[in-house]
């Protein structure tokens, strides 16, 4: 019978036994602080393990290091005695959901979810403070205590959380900014499936340190791209109108065949100006003017344009050129006659990508048309005026399902409208994102039903709403968690006035009011609700965790290792978060002989954590086969009963594994 430890993995003591796995010649001992003995690992031997050349001391590396770094790893891999606690009077649709909304720490969230959530996020898109000297940088000293931290930043919130305001007065500090995201980052990694893929928004500020932290935690060969954002809001603070973002997108691995997309939408509006530019005659050039204002709406790319046929039947197209990729490799060489001048066009300097019959399924020199620019299509083929000129294949849009997501994107910032659309005016948060711009991003990635996208820096809440908008739009049953930290609004915010006393209340309405904007508009059956968790201490007192430091205390004291004001659902959320079962699993309590127990995904996990649990009790849920099932130590009836547990279930249900708090 095992005894669950109640707290968030220790990564530390993890990434030690793999040490150690590898080269148990490392592994050597130390007295600790406390004068106790412990193992440790002999770093200077471990780095010639490491090195095929004679190792005798520091040497100057490429690298990027600032105060605090060594401080970020330290958090991202030590573990917490806390635990998320269901909050079922602030969630919807509780039973059915399979949505999560967690408020707190996003670092202390992150870590608590490392094991019901390792290596399983498909997409993991935040949007952290900026640094702009106006953000909130989160503080991650949990070994301070409330008055320490109070005199060193003079702010924390009515729950513990710590945060500060990386302000003008104190530089603006990229150690805050860097130790702030570097430890987060790293967790996140570990969360995200072998096929997962990131996206980070970050301005200017701190877009060259954020890409070489990611560099350094996913790896550089999994980088993919800086996405350039043109939000078209220009701002005029250094004498010029700056009017983008970035979108770094990291993968967790490249082996993965990876294709970012962008979904042909608004081919029907396109269409419909099509219609009406042949009807009214407009001419080409006046044309593709209007298309390319509609096509920057979309985030098309402006090189597709137009050509118009003898009865000015408009196509949309674009050239995709018919040489050979660079490389070692020569492709095959033929002429290409030009269809007016009959003389062989030029040829690439590596030959054509194509090999001659190829490129006649394209070639159609009976169906010439001459556009208005002077050059030529024969088929899909297009040839310039004369022969001086290679060919190109055109590719038709209506013939193509799909483009790959383009390095530059124009989406108007229209985040603060739609937040004013769903609140009656009004926004409550300075620029929001847009749901467009997230619902590209999510629809990019290749994902299956039951795939789970992550925003820990969920603000707003912007990407529920907008997973919500991509199911409604291909029923592709996405999953969100969103993990915001309670920041208080200002007593004289309209936010506040309006009734909303910190973020998360506004985060969570927003995605009540868009789940029924969205049904209404649509009528789709998706999943709208979503489970709300908040952090909290451990469920367990401190003599759970350190029985050692017991002393003389007064036995009535420790009657019971947990907490008086924690409920059996407060233990099973928990035992869950160790177990390594996801929170938004189907859960239910059942009555056995007047005790309550818990069932999480069929029989996944049985739990009871009554008193005086008799055999009876116990035979009843060892006939349901559980998977894993746990008591309290303290549950059974007397000690014959707890004697009896292990054998009653090697009868009964042999696999199950038992675990006792």
């Amino acid at each position: 019978m095992n005894k669950l430890t109640m707290k968030s993995a220790d990564m530390t003591q993890v990434n030690f036994d793999k040490i150690a796995e590898l080269f148990p010649n490392v592994i050597t001992e130390a007295r600790d602080e406390q004068g106790k003995v412990k193992r440790t690992v002999n770093f200077d031997l471990l780095r010639q393990e490491l090195s095929d050349y004679l190792v005798e001391g520091e040497k100057e590396r490429y690298q990027l290091t600032w105060p605090g770094k060594k401080e970020a790893i330290l958090q991202a891999n030590s573990s917490i005695d806390k635990t998320l606690r269901p909050a079922k009077e602030d969630s919807d649709d509780w039973e059915n959901t399979r949505n999560l909304y967690i408020e707190g720490d996003n670092l202390e969230v992150l870590k608590l979810l490392q094991e019901s959530y390792l290596n399983k996020i498909k997409i993991i898109y935040i949007d952290p403070p900026y640094n702009t000297g106006k953000d909130f940088i989160y503080k991650d000293n949990f070994n301070e205590t409330c008055d320490e931290y109070l005199e060193e930043s003079g702010q924390i919130d009515e729950d513990g959380n710590r945060l500060f305001q990386n302000t003008e007065s104190n530089g603006r500090f990229h150690s805050d900014w860097l130790t702030m995201m570097y430890s987060r980052i790293k967790i996140a990694r570990n969360l995200l499936r072998e096929d997962g893929v990131l996206f980070i928004s970050i301005g200017n500020e701190e877009v060259d340190n954020l890409r070489k932290i990611c560099d350094e935690i996913m790896g550089s060969d999994n980088f993919v791209e800086s996405i350039v954002w043109n939000k078209r809001i220009p701002k005029n603070d250094k004498g010029i109108g700056s009017i983008h973002e970035y979108i770094l997108i990291y993968v967790k691995s490249n082996s993965y065949n990876y294709k970012f997309t962008m979904a042909k939408e608004g081919l029907d509006e396109i269409n419909e100006l099509l219609k009406s530019l042949k009807k009214n005659n407009t001419p080409i050039k006046e044309a593709e003017k209007e298309l390319r204002k509609l096509y920057e709406k979309k985030g098309y790319d402006r090189g597709i344009t137009l050509y118009n046929s003898l009865d000015k039947n408009y196509k949309l197209w674009g050239k995709i050129n018919l040489s050979w990729p660079n490389g070692n490799t020569f492709g095959p060489r033929y002429d290409v006659l030009h269809p007016v001048t009959g003389k062989p066009t030029k040829v690439p300097d590596r030959g054509w990508r194509w090999k001659k019959s190829t490129f006649d399924d394209y070639l159609n020199y009976d169906n010439l048309i001459k556009l208005e620019n002077g050059s030529y299509m024969c088929g899909q083929i297009w040839f310039a005026e004369d022969e001086n000129t290679q060919p190109s294949l055109i590719k038709y849009l209506e013939d193509v399902d799909t483009l790959l997501l383009r390095s530059v994107l124009s989406y108007k910032s229209d985040g603060g409208m739609e937040v004013e659309g769903i609140f009656e005016g009004k926004s409550f948060f300075a620029y929001p994102k847009p749901t467009s711009i997230i619902n590209l991003i999510i629809k990019s990635v290749e994902t299956k039903p039951g795939d789970i996208v992550l925003d820990f820096f969920s603000g707003s809440s912007t990407t529920a709403h907008a997973v919500m908008n991509s199911n409604a739009e291909d029923n592709k049953e996405r999953k969100y968690i969103m993990v915001q930290l309670p920041e208080e609004t200002p007593v004289d915010s309209e936010a506040y006035k309006a009734g909303y006393k910190n973020i998360c209340e506004i985060g969570k309405e927003r995605i009540r009011r868009a789940a029924k904007k969205i049904k209404e508009e649509t009528g789709e059956d998706i999943d709208y609700g979503f489970r709300v968790y908040r952090v909290d201490s451990s469920n367990m007192k401190d003599v759970y965790y350190t029985p050692d430091k017991l002393g003389q205390l007064n036995l009535d004291d420790v009657a019971s290792n947990i907490k008086e004001d924690r409920t059996g659902e407060d233990l099973l959320i928990q035992v869950m978060l160790e177990c390594g079962l996801e929170l938004s699993l189907p859960m239910e309590s059942r009555e056995i002989e007047g005790k309550t127990v818990h069932y999480v995904a069929g029989n996944s996990l049985i739990a009871c954590f009554d008193d005086e649990v008799s055999d009876s009790v116990i035979k009843k849920i060892a006939e349901d086969q559980p998977l894993r099932v746990v008591f309290r130590d303290s549950s059974f009836q007397d000690d014959s009963t707890r004697i009896n547990v292990e054998e009653l279930f090697k009868l009964l249900s042999p696999s199950t594994e038992i675990q006792v708090l």
